[in-house]
């Protein structure tokens, strides 16, 4: 699952978060911990990456990173709402300057028309900065799915640096 291609992406994240003294977290649902995953396959890279939160399952979200469980029942976990609040529960249960958050549909299955397999909503937090949110509908299958996703927070990360 972790390519040459994502560990290039997380190697030069890092380079980069360590040349601005930027230190990160993660708040994950249908990447599972692949993000965090990628960054701590680099040697060193302790000095960045503070901490990962899965939160898989809705309680999860609202667990370990404080998303509203009546924000979820309203808008699903798979939204821009969702999102922000897992981007921001992440960076303020975190020593991180900023946090990426994913919430998606990996598939096969649990797609809708609303909600499409392969839509991943993303949050980004940053201290004194506004919450940023967007979603992609990526193709293919779960792994590719995922992948993506994780190529896609890499990139978030990167335009805000």
């Amino acid at each position: 699952m972790l390519s040459p291609a994502l560990l290039d992406q997380a190697a030069s994240l890092l380079d980069a978060c360590r040349a601005r003294g930027v230190r990160l977290a993660t708040a994950e649902s249908c990447t599972g911990g692949l993000i965090a995953a990628a960054l701590t396959a680099i040697a060193g890279s302790s000095d960045v990456v503070d901490r990962g939160f899965i939160t898989y399952s809705n309680e999860s979200k609202t667990e370990l990173v404080g998303v509203a469980a009546e924000l979820i029942a309203r808008h699903g976990a798979v939204s821009e709402d969702v999102a922000r609040a897992m981007a921001v529960g992440a960076l303020a249960r975190s020593r991180a300057n900023m946090a990426v958050s994913v919430t998606g549909v990996a598939g096969p299955g649990g797609g809708s028309f609303e909600k499409p397999v392969g839509m991943v909503w993303f949050g980004l937090a940053q201290r004194d900065r506004p919450v940023a949110a967007e979603h992609c509908i990526f193709p293919g299958d779960r792994t590719a799915v995922r992948a993506a996703a994780v190529s896609h927070a890499f990139a978030m990360f990167r335009a805000r640096l």
